[in-house]
């Protein structure tokens, strides 16, 4: 069983930057990609980035493209969300997740198997 475990989250104004991570407890950890999704009040659990582990390569949803990066550094079983130039529609929890069988969509939700706690980003203005 793998434990995803998030920090970074916090409330920023406007215009502000975040940077999320999430370590896997697994010393073995080898998933197909990582995946960062948003849920809102109200609101589905939304794909916002993902990083295919292997190679590095990143997929965004459109809406934070230019300001969202998302990398991993395998050696510490951690990925990374570095967020900047934060809008007010910015703002829920932020879900790390796990995508260990390359099963389906890198944007939908129910292709990952694990998931993290989850960390609150708030963006006021």
């Amino acid at each position: 069983q793998v434990q995803l475990v998030e920090s970074g989250g916090g409330s920023v104004q406007a215009g502000g930057s975040l940077n999320l991570s999430c370590e896997a407890s697994d010393r073995t950890f080898s998933p197909y990609a990582m995946g960062w999704f948003r849920q809102a009040p109200g609101e589905e659990r939304q794909f916002v980035a993902s990083i295919r582990w292997s190679n590095g390569a990143t997929y965004y949803r459109d809406p934070v493209k230019g300001r969202f990066t998302t990398s991993r550094d395998s050696a510490k079983n951690t990925v990374y969300l570095q967020m900047s130039s934060l809008k007010p529609e910015d703002t829920g929890v932020y879900f790390c997740a796990a995508d260990m069988r390359a099963s389906g969509l890198y944007s939908s939700r129910y292709t990952y198997e694990y998931w993290g706690q989850g960390t609150q980003v708030t963006v006021s203005s």
